[in-house]
């Protein structure tokens, strides 16, 4: 990068050349760094690439195993007695519940699953069942509506991808 920033004339006086082979020896620096450039973002690209497959291998699974347990309790409470219990309560379980309450950015612990739930909830309900206000119940849904937003949109990138190397030769 020094080579490439000095003087073309200075360099070609330092090194006893004509500046035309100066101005050669700084294009050729220039394309080299130029390249290397171009790899290392391509190794984060595809490092990026490899880690969202891990990740959407790992939310594959988890969404795989534990489908019956939800869909039991789904039933307790649909075929439980007709309270006048808040939708937020009903559907929020607990453990979701408590992230909310307790994590400073719950929007970020939350599964997409979990943050679908809380944006369905009701916000009345939702902020009754934390003891908070209404307009901090509406903050942490648009939180949570822009955390789902994003994921969405990571796991369209990432079809993307995989849809644009599925034509290509895959690396042993």
């Amino acid at each position: 990068q020094v080579l490439i920033d000095v003087p073309c004339s200075d360099l070609a006086r330092e090194l006893g050349q004509s500046e035309s082979k100066a101005q050669v020896l700084q294009d050729t620096l220039q394309q080299v760094l130029d390249r290397r450039e171009e790899e290392r973002q391509s190794r984060q690209l595809l490092e990026l690439y490899l880690e969202a497959l891990k990740t959407e291998d790992s939310v594959l699974s988890k969404v795989a195993e534990p489908q019956a347990a939800p869909r039991k309790e789904m039933d307790v409470v649909d075929t439980g007695t007709s309270s006048t219990d808040t939708p937020a309560t009903t559907a929020l379980s607990d453990q979701i519940l408590a992230a909310l309450r307790d994590k400073p950015a719950p929007e970020l612990c939350l599964d997409s699953q979990d943050l679908e739930l809380v944006l369905k909830a009701d916000r009345a309900g939702l902020a009754s069942a934390l003891g908070w206000d209404k307009q901090k119940a509406g903050a942490l849904q648009a939180a949570c509506d822009q955390e789902l937003s994003k994921r969405l949109q990571q796991v369209q990138t990432l079809q993307s991808l995989r849809s644009t190397s599925k034509g290509k030769k895959t690396l042993p």
